[in-house]
Parts: C-alpha cells; structure tokens; sequence
C-alpha cells in the first residue's frame, strides 16, 4: 500500500492508506482526512472494512470500490483469503455504486466465482492479454543434462551463479521452505551478495525491514515464501527465480509476474522436480478431500507446464484461455540458450523490448550514463524517503540514455515523465544530460 501511495503522491494524485502498520494517532488522522473528503484513493486491506475503516467509508461521497487481487474471494483461487470473502454484499453496503474487481490471474472460473460472490449484476469484462514479451522463462530439472551436454549445477550453487552474473539488479527467488529461505540467504551472503530472507515465520518488524531493504535497493535480493507476494509493487525486478517449482501455474504467473513491471526484459528462472509434487501431495492429505484434490491436480498441471516441450509463453497463457502463437524469442523452447553456459560474461545494460524484438543499450558510454542517472536517482529518492523506482522507473532511465534530451520539451517527451515529474525532478535530470 505504502509503495502505491508513494507513486501515486509522485504524479499528484492525493492518496493515502489505512492498515495495521500505522500507530493509533496516525490512523486517526487520516480517518478524519479521509471523512472530510481530503483524499481522492484510499487503500485499505479487507480487514478493514469490517471495521473503523468500513465506518469512515460509510459517510464519505464514495464513487467507485477497486477490489485488488481479486480471485482472493473465490475459493478456486490460488490465494484464497477468508476476509475477501466479507466483501460479498459491497455494492449494497455503500449505496450500490460500481465495483471494479482486478485480478491478474484469474481462469474463467475464478471470474465467474469473483462476479458471484461480489453481487455483480450484467457485468462489463475487461480482458488484457496474460503473454508478457519482455519475460523471459527459463526451466530447468534440479540435477539435468542440458543441450550441449552442459550438467545444471546444484540448484543452491545455481542460483549464486546466475545471481552473481546478474550483480546490482534487484532480484526474488522463492523457495517452498521457510528453512531454504534461510539457508540460501545465508549462502548468497557468503557469496558476497546482499541478500535477505523473508517468510511468515519472522517477527512482523523484521519482515518490514526486509521489504522496505529491498524497496529503496538497499539489498538486490529477497530469498523468500509466498509470504513475499501481493502488494509487491517494485517496478525494477530484473529477475524471478524459482528454487522449487510452485503449487500451481496460477501461483507461478502470479509470482513471475513480480519481474518487468517496467517493461525491461527480465528472466524468470524455475527449478523443479518430481519431489515438490509429493512435498504437495502430503499438504493435500491435511486438507480437507476437495481441497486436497485440487492441490494434488494443480501440482501435476505445474509440472507439466515445467517439463512438456513447446512454447512456454503459447502453454502458460493458453492455461487462461488466451490463444497465441509461439513466442519465438522469449523462452529457453523458442529460443534455446543455456544460462549457464553465458554466466560470467559482463552483461551490460537491461534490455528493453519493443513490438520488434529486443534493443539493448551496450555501448561504453551509454552504460556510463545509465549508471549516473541510477546514481541521480537514487540520491533524490533518499532525500525525499521513497523507493527509487517511484521517481522514475528503469525504463524511463532507459529511454532517457538513448534519446538524451537536452530541454524541457525533450524530457517530456520521455516515456514515464509527465508534468508533475518534470517540475519536480527534471532539472536536476536535465543538467546530468547535458554534461554527459
């Protein structure tokens, strides 16, 4: 919530958030804020609704509710949430005013199931494409012969590598254990890599920590459970690794989702084995016959996915319902490449992708500006206390490097600069420019 405030505040928009992280006097004024109508969003967690928040809301001139990562209310979903599931009867609660329900990973079952349980009437459906062209996956058996008769590491030895080849970009790899998390963490930091662990099991202050670490790039890696997941809204996540496959195709496309919110090409990396599907099938037996059911039928969809041949981007988004050619470029299928066999040559710059293929910024002097303007704004995000991609995203660094505008009228013409932007950070940005 804090991370969308902070972005939403730096193009002009008044938006505050209302959750058990605030203290009480805090919380206060903002409820008072928000019933005098000083606030045109708020956010606020499910939990809240059932009470001083739903309160407040009740005498405030609402237009519209936005129910975020919404297959939490279906019990097909993924994520199922039992206070999601209070937000039936919404509509009716605050004067029958539109609701707007969102979800990324949501199979038509899941859909209809949202519409129900939301009490939507004749809804409007809105349906974007699931195919992400600037992701590029990647799957590997833990302990296979790739092509070329190049043998994947150990999966912990792996992971170090393919994060030491990738130094300073910002990076989660999940695992199925809170134990793993730990253990792996540890090794990255042997390694020298500024790596964390995260997973539900840490004192709520700790994981805060962790989380606002990794928002400003104080560390480039996150070793974490699901328990890293929604609300993650960091734009420069360069890569997403899988130590161990996930429980479902719904939970990995939600979790590889996490990379290239920018745009930039970022790799998606899984590992996988036959042993996580029996790690599932022994949660399913503590589940009730249902949900234990669909556990073990997700689990084996999931390792399909990871080790059938064919496109993987045609396969994952053809899981939605979406149809699509093969990608050509954006998977190890189309594209064979073995990472390991590229790990260690210097990288340069990410790449960003258009409707062409990929463009890679490369040249000495390009990557010399890159950083500066990294540099740039990350000196202006600690000033002001703000993650970095809240000024301005990696892309739009990206695009300022190869159009290097030199005025006002330039800048502005920069992808991700608007007029908000502009007035508050574009002289500095503009002077960097023009020296270089």
């Amino acid at each position: 919530m804090k991370d969308q405030v902070d972005a939403l505040s730096g193009v002009g928009l008044r938006a505050t958030y209302l959750n058990s992280s605030l203290s009480q006097e805090e919380r206060r004024k903002r409820i008072e804020r928000a019933a005098a109508g000083e606030f045109e969003l708020v956010y606020a967690a499910p939990e809240g609704l059932e009470a001083s928040v739903g309160q407040v809301l009740g005498r405030v001139n609402l237009s519209l509710i936005a129910v975020d990562e919404a297959h939490c209310i279906s019990h097909w979903g993924h994520d199922f949430r039992p206070a999601y599931r209070n937000l039936a009867g919404l509509k009716q609660r605050f004067g029958n005013i539109p609701v707007l329900a969102l979800t990324a990973t949501a199979t038509d079952e899941v859909t209809q199931d949202i519409i129900e349980q939301l009490g939507i009437k004749a809804p409007t459906l809105y349906r974007g494409s699931f195919f992400r062209s600037n992701l590029q996956l990647y799957s590997y058996a833990k302990g296979s012969r790739q092509p070329g008769s190049i043998k994947v590491p150990p999966v912990k030895e792996a992971i170090a590598r393919l994060i030491a080849d990738r130094p300073g970009e910002s990076g989660i790899v999940y695992c199925l254990s809170r134990k793993s998390t730990e253990g792996l963490a540890q090794h990255l930091q042997n390694r020298g890599i500024k790596a964390s662990a995260y997973h539900a099991g840490m004192e709520a202050d700790e994981r805060s920590r962790v989380q606002e670490a990794f928002s400003r790039d104080d560390i480039d890696v996150v070793v974490a459970t699901i328990a890293f997941g929604m609300g993650i809204d960091k734009s420069n996540v360069r890569y997403v690794i899988h130590r161990d496959m996930p429980r479902s195709v719904e939970g990995y496309y939600q979790e590889i989702g996490r990379a290239g919110r920018d745009g930039v090409a970022s790799d998606c990396i899984l590992f996988y084995s036959w042993a996580e599907v029996i790690a599932y099938d022994r949660f399913a037996a503590d589940a009730p016959s249902a949900v234990g059911e669909r556990i073990r039928s997700q689990a084996r969809e999931m390792f399909r996915f990871a080790c059938e041949p064919g496109c993987r981007h045609q396969r994952l988004v053809g899981y939605f319902g979406d149809l699509l050619a093969a990608c050509e470029s954006s998977c190890d299928q189309c594209q064979p490449k073995n990472l390991f066999a590229v790990v260690a040559k210097s990288r340069g710059v990410p790449a960003s992708r258009g409707a062409k293929g990929t463009r890679l910024v490369a040249n000495v002097e390009h990557v010399e500006l890159f950083g500066q303007l990294k540099a740039l704004r990350r000196t202006i995000a600690d000033e002001q206390g703000v993650p970095a991609f809240v000024v301005f995203s990696d892309a739009t660094l990206l695009e300022m490097v190869t159009r290097h505008p030199t005025s006002e009228s330039g800048l502005l013409d920069v992808p991700g600069i608007g007029p908000v932007k502009l007035e508050r950070y574009g002289q500095a940005f503009l002077e960097l420019l023009r020296r270089h």
